[in-house]
């Protein structure tokens, strides 16, 4: 059976009519639930956290169950998202992002599902707020969850596996100096603002090496124009696919925050959090494998893929899933440039019907292999039932 291209453009165009925010999904993930009842005959559940799980019916196959995850919510600026397809292309009408980051994953999933002859026992996961910290995969209520491997849908180009990713801190500081009134009396202030910016001059940001990155992306303070500014509040992250590379970043830039103040009579308050950490699948590694057939049978030359960027897929692992992840075509994420190519959601689709067929054939083993960069060992998934994590790149 064929994808069913117009249904499930139509579908997607529908989904990002639905505005869902990170922390605001709760109308589309109730409509997902629905779609996913009416279209895919699933049963369903929305656990505490508001994760929606959908468990649809193996159809000639008694493999294992296998997860097919997305997550539900959008970056900003996504209320009131308005689809646009010109010459084969989904945009948005420019004043937000479109949301293909990753309702058009959401879509291929349903569109691949139904054209499936064969697949195993379904677990579909849709999770909220992914886009702040991969929160809804970290409070998914794993009791409800029995596959062993999986596959993400929330990567972009389509002929790459995606096998790894980085261990990545969030990182918060308050800065607080003291007011004064700018004209009359500014010897008597510490701006906040001065003593933040001071800190930049003391650690990179953008690309620092191949495979590190750090960034600075909200910076907000003072009050009034004519105020010493008593207050400056920054938000910043750094990643690497090395964990030690990223700690030692974190400890970088949290040492400049804290003296850069200090220097100029204010005080910094650092707060930082480990949103993931690096993992990285062996590339003989069963859903790795299976991927990779998957995309030829479609016509592409497979590769896999390390990424900086964070997903959903190392949490997965580290709750013992061996979780691949796979493009969806998506364009310009997280931007009003965002865009998705009917063609490509074709293609996608296609790709994940292949590699249902495959998993629908495959034996009950649900063990991967998951390595520690440079250590020249490989570990299995960890035991997901009492939370021994994969051992990622150290």
């Amino acid at each position: 059976m064929t994808v069913q291209t117009r249904q499930m453009v139509d579908s997607f165009c529908e989904m990002v009519r639905i505005d869902s925010e990170s922390g605001r999904e709760q109308e589309f993930i109730q409509y997902l639930q629905k779609l996913m009842e009416r279209e895919l005959g699933a049963s369903s559940v929305i656990d505490a956290f508001g994760n929606l799980v959908c468990r649809v019916p193996a159809r000639g196959s008694t493999a294992a169950p296998l997860l097919l995850a997305a997550h539900a919510d959008t970056v900003s600026p996504g209320i009131g998202v308005e689809p646009v397809i010109q010459d084969g292309v989904i945009r948005s009408r420019g004043e937000t992002i479109l949301g293909a980051d990753d309702k058009a994953g959401i879509a291929e999933i349903i569109a691949a599902v139904k054209a499936s002859t064969r697949v195993p026992p379904l677990e579909i996961v849709v999770v909220r707020c992914e886009e702040i910290g991969l929160k809804g995969a970290k409070n998914l209520d794993y009791s409800l969850i029995k596959a062993t491997r999986g596959v993400l849908m929330d990567s972009d180009v389509l002929d790459k596996v995606v096998i790894g990713g980085p261990s990545h801190y969030l990182i918060d500081v308050e800065v607080t100096g003291r007011s004064a009134h700018a004209g009359m009396e500014p010897e008597k202030g510490v701006s906040a603002i001065r003593a933040a910016a001071l800190a930049f001059q003391w650690f990179p940001e953008g690309r620092v090496d191949p495979e590190t990155t750090a960034n600075v992306g909200i910076f907000r303070g003072g009050a009034i124009r004519n105020g010493i500014p008593e207050r400056a509040s920054l938000r910043a992250e750094c990643r690497s696919l090395d964990h030690q590379k990223a700690e030692r970043l974190r400890e970088r830039i949290e040492k400049a925050f804290r003296e850069a103040a200090a220097n100029v009579g204010a005080r910094a308050d650092v707060s930082t959090e480990l949103a993931c950490r690096t993992y990285r699948l062996s590339e003989d590694a069963p859903m790795v494998q299976a991927a990779m057939e998957a995309i030829r049978a479609c016509q592409l030359e497979a590769k896999t893929s390390v990424i900086t960027g964070g997903t959903d897929a190392s949490v997965y692992n580290e709750n013992g899933i061996e979780t691949v992840v796979l493009g969806i075509g998506a364009r310009d994420e997280h931007s009003v440039d965002e865009s998705v190519a009917i063609e490509d959601m074709e293609k996608a689709a296609e790709i994940l019907v292949a590699l249902l067929e495959r998993c629908a054939y495959r034996g009950r083993s649900g063990g991967g292999q998951s390595e520690a960069s440079g250590s020249g060992r490989t570990h299995g998934p960890g035991e997901k039932r009492t939370g021994a994590p994969v051992q990622g790149t150290e």
